[in-house]
This record gives C-alpha cells, sequence and structure tokens, in this order.
C-alpha cells in the first residue's frame, strides 16, 4: 500500500528530517540477513522516546497503515521486511541506559541499547548481561524475538531475562507490565506475552532486566570428538551430572574445517565441544576436571583450555566467526543460517539426520549449535542463481523443521517464525494456533503491527469446542 499523504505530512511536520522517504534509506530497513527477498517500507521515521512512537503508532492506527519496528536488522526470519508498506520505526536513537541498580542487579534501558554497550557501562560494576545470541542485537529486538545465544544454557532466554518492560500498544496507547521486583503474582504476564511476539503485538520501548554477578573465575575448554554421535553423549552425561557449565557449544568437522581456515586456530578436524564454567576457583576448576573425565570416556580428546581473557577470547571469536567462516567456504554463495531445537537425548539423532539428507541433497551445510539446550544452525551455502539448489535448500530447511517437531522439538530455538518458519508454527502449535490468532485480533484488530509475520494467512479462526457455546 502507498503511504497516505496525510499520515507522511503529519509525520514530516513532526519529525522533520527524522521522517524518512528516500529509497536508500527505506532499502537499509528491510531483511539483509536472510534469502528472503527484501520488501522495504514506504517510509522510515526516526525515533527517540517512547511518546514519538506512541505518537506514530496512534497516527497509523487510525489511518490503517502498518508499522514495522526495527532495532539493528539482525533478525534471521524476515522480522524488519514489510510486506504491506507501511511506516518502520527505527529505535537506534532510543539508546540511553536509564538507570542501574547494582544492589538489585538490573538495569533499566531504551530498546535501542545492544547488549555490547550495555556490558561496557557495566563494566566497573561487578555486574554483566550475560545472554550473547553473537551479534550485537538491539536489547529491545532481542526481546522482540525471545533471543539467547551461547549462555542460554546456565542464564536462560530474554524471558528469564527481561523483570519489566514498557509498550506501545497498537492503538497508540503505552503500557508497562512487570516490575523491578524479582517474582509478581500480580494479573497476566503481558510481558511475556509481548517477549517473542516480533512487534505484532506492541512496540517494546523500555525494558528492565535482570544481571549477573560477574563470575569470580571463568574456565574455557575446547576438546574433539571422533564424532558428532560422540560429543552429543557427553553434553547429555555432562548435563545430568549436573555440571555447571555456562555454555557448551558444538561444531561438526566441516565447521571446524571452516573456522581453521578462517581464524588460523590449530584445532583437529573434527567435532568439537567448546565449554565454559563460571563460578568460584574451586568451583570452576572441579566442573572442569568434571568434564573432562566425561569427555574423555565418550572419546574426547585434544584438550585446550583457555584461562586468560585473551585466550578465551580467541577460543570464542572462533565460534563467533562461524557465520563468515563458513561463508568463505564456497566464495559467491549465501550462507542461509536455520535453526531447530530438540530435547537433548535427540541431539545426536537430529544432526546426524540433517548431515546425511544435505550430502544427499548436494547441499554443503555445516552445523553449530548450542548443545546445552539441544538448539543447533544449519548454514547452508546457497547460489543465489541457481534455481535449483534454491529449492533443495529450501526442501531441507522444511524437512528439518519437521524433523525436529516430529522428536518433541521446534521449528525454531532462537530465530522466531518471522516471514520464514510460518507455516511450521502451523505444525508445531496446532490446536493453539487459533487462540494466538485470537490474541491479535483482539489487541491489534486492524492488523498494523508488524503484519505477515508468525501466523499464517489467511488468520485461522477459533472453532469452539464440542459443549462450548
Amino acid at each position: 500500500m502507498a503511504l497516505p499523504e496525510t499520515v507522511a505530512a503529519a509525520l514530516k511536520s513532526r519529525f522533520g528530517p527524522r521522517f524518512q522517504l528516500a529509497r536508500p534509506v527505506r532499502e537499509q530497513h528491510a531483511a539483509t540477513t536472510t534469502w528472503l527477498a527484501p520488501q522495504p517500507p514506504d517510509a522510515v521515521v526516526f525515533a527517540r522516546s517512547t511518546e514519538e512512537v506512541a505518537a506514530v503508532v496512534g497516527l497509523c492506527a487510525r489511518e490503517g497503515v502498518p508499522v514495522i519496528p526495527f532495532g539493528t536488522g539482525t533478525s534471521l526470519e524476515g522480522q524488519v521486511n514489510a510486506p504491506r508498506g507501511g511506516v518502520c520505526i527505527d529505535l537506534a536513537q532510543m539508546n540511553r541506559i536509564i538507570a542501574v541498580n547494582a544492589e538489585d542487579m538490573d538495569a533499566v534501558v531504551e530498546p535501542g541499547v545492544t547488549r555490547t554497550q550495555l556490558n561496557t557501562a557495566l563494566r566497573d560494576s561487578g555486574l554483566f548481561f550475560p545472554l550473547d545470541p553473537g551479534a550485537d542485537a538491539s536489547l529491545g529486538g532481542m526481546a522482540a524475538t525471545r533471543a539467547s545465544g551461547t549462555t542460554a544454557v546456565r542464564y536462560g532466554t530474554m524471558r528469564e531475562a527481561v523483570l519489566a518492560l514498557e509498550a506501545v500498544m497498537p492503538d497508540g496507547s503505552v503500557i508497562r507490565s512487570g516490575s523491578r521486583a524479582r517474582k509478581s503474582a500480580a494479573g497476566y504476564d503481558l510481558a511475556r506475552l509481548l517477549i517473542g511476539a516480533e512487534g505484532t503485538l506492541g512496540v517494546i520501548t523500555g525494558l528492565t532486566l535482570r544481571l549477573q554477578p560477574v563470575p569470580e573465575a571463568i574456565r574455557a575448554t575446547a576438546c574433539s570428538f571422533p564424532s558428532v554421535q560422540a560429543a552429543c553423549e557427553a553434553v547429555i552425561t555432562t548435563l545430568q551430572a549436573a555440571v555447571p557449565v555456562a555454555r557448551i557449544e558444538l561444531m561438526d568437522a566441516a565447521t571446524v574445517a571452516a573456522v581453521r581456515a578462517h581464524s588460523g586456530i590449530d584445532l583437529a578436524p573434527t567435532p568439537l565441544l567448546l565449554v565454559e564454567f563460571h563460578g568460584g576457583p574451586a568451583a570452576v576448576e572441579e566442573a572442569a576436571a568434571t568434564f573432562a573425565d566425561i569427555a574423555g570416556e565418550a572419546g574426547g580428546q585434544d584438550f585446550r583450555t583457555a584461562a586468560t581473557t585473551e585466550e578465551r577470547s580467541r577460543l570464542w571469536k572462533a565460534r563467533h566467526d562461524v557465520f563468515w567462516a563458513v561463508s568463505a567456504l564456497r566464495p559467491g554463495t549465501r550462507a542461509v543460517s536455520t535453526d531447530v531445537c530438540v530435547p537433548v537425548s535427540r541431539l545426536a539423532d537430529c544432526i546426524a539426520a540433517a548431515e546425511a539428507r544435505a550430502r544427499d541433497a548436494g547441499l554443503v551445510a555445516p552445523i553449530a549449535g548450542h548443545v546445552g539446550d539441544g538448539n543447533f544452525h544449519h548454514l547452508i551455502l546457497v547460489d543465489p542463481q541457481d534455481a535449483g539448489e534454491i529449492a533443495r535448500a529450501e526442501a531441507h530447511i522444511g524437512w528439518l523443521n519437521e524433523l525436529a517437531i516430529g522428536m518433541g522439538g521446534t521449528c525454531t530455538g532462537e530465530h522466531g517464525i518471522g516471514q520464514g518458519k510460518r507455516a511450521y508454527l502451523a505444525r508445531e502449535a496446532g490446536a493453539a494456533l487459533p487462540w494466538m490468532a485470537a490474541i491479535k485480533a483482539a489487541l491489534d484488530p486492524r492488523g498494523i503491527m508488524n503484519p505477515g509475520k508468525i501466523l499464517p494467512e489467511p488468520t485461522p479462526a477459533v472453532t469452539p469446542a464440542a459443549g462450548g457455546r
């Protein structure tokens, strides 16, 4: 849809140069980290306050204009695309850290604050924000997609990290849900409803986040295994033994080879676990020793330990550079990242099946994952000019989503649904899907909030159960 002239004029009058119709600006606010086709908005507004966001949403609500929230644009399933046009609200300039309450271990931030910005500000406080999705994402975007990352096995996801939030609802009104108290039994938990809603129910404009004390000691260990199955056995036994791991990451042999070439780290060319322990010195030493015993029994070898900040940073940089390392395996292709999550007991079976099917399909598709919670990523290298290869990759992703759901898992552990996984949400949610649609219709009756995301179209209607009214 074209942006109504009345809306454009009102936004131009209020925001001046922070209201943009220029095509390059609009294109910058469409999907760029996925193979989904970019769909730019009709206009972009650079907001600086909750009041400004509310003004934009209120105006769009009256005119039926779509609203698309934008943080840093690092989402992977087309969450920032604008399939129906509309106004993109860029929240990057809402980047103030309002308060750090050291005694209560929480922080109040605006949504444009990034995780590294927050941790830089916390450097001398003895606290840190532990969630690490890899990209330097905005905290508002992380909340909207219920992000997690490498440390989720110990510290949880954004669902656990957010104590309270402020949001602009689809009519332009502002709500606050939750508080700085560590628990509450007061009414519906609207904060949890908005976390993971991907901007389809409201625009998050403020967050109160749970912080963690900086561990007294941190130790990282890298260990090679003869197979993915052996590495997964070590993971399962480690978790069952209640070894307090902070991170436990898997790279398959193809990913290790890519990392060796890209980062220059001398690793054995076999599947690898990267594990990190947080705590007091004695506890960390005990945990590392227990893991070493467990890994050794599973066939682990070539142990290397990183105790200093520099050594750990080098190891984890290799993990965070996986996307670029894998992309370099096949120049001229595009790395398409997809994720699933299964019960840890099914992880080895799921990965083995995914590796075998990718080979049979002639796809280059290395695997890396947050295996402590059963989450892994396929990075499929696709020639954007090869329609046949694109079709095989799409079919493989669909098959993988179905496999994970059939194993009692989910089609996405952390990327979200966006545009790319709506069909699989229908399969996963089943009879719950119409009730999700009912919530969407009740809160956003005009359907302006980030349309075309999460729910399949046409939107399913609730069918009363037999005997119901």
